[in-house]
């Protein structure tokens, strides 16, 4: 994925190109790039952390630049339009771990290119019983 960022982030239109942005968000290589972070997360991103905790966009991007990522599984993935320049993506995530949580994302077109405005994280417990 790497120096084509920018160009997926101009190209996205379909579920599919969504799904790539969000695994980009977890890949190695992008996670230890400032640059590439900084890419994809809009000037007004902020997060509410599965952790409860809440960050704004230099947390985030010196978070993950600092951090090595494991292995993540991403699964139900959704995309609603909300707008003609927004997009809210949900899927369930999986630690290599197994630590689930349920994520929401909220994507925002802005100069023609494909940001991460907001996102959210929620665990899920082991011992939930409800429907996943």
């Amino acid at each position: 994925m790497g120096s084509n960022l920018s160009v997926l982030s101009k190209k996205v239109g379909q579920r599919g190109g969504f799904f790539d942005l969000e695994s980009a968000l977890v890949d190695p290589d992008v996670r230890g790039s400032r640059e590439k972070i900084e890419a994809l997360l809009h000037p007004d991103f902020f997060e509410l952390g599965s952790s409860g905790g809440v960050y704004d966009r230099q947390m985030i991007v010196d978070m993950m630049s600092d951090e090595v990522s494991a292995g993540v599984i991403i699964r139900d993935f959704e995309t609603r339009k909300v707008s003609k320049d927004t997009v809210l993506v949900t899927y369930r995530s999986i630690g290599q771990s197994g630590e689930e949580a349920r994520r929401s994302s909220l994507w925002v077109k802005t100069d023609g290119q494909w940001r991460i405005q907001f996102h959210q994280g929620t665990r899920i417990p082991n011992s939930w019983g409800g429907v996943s």
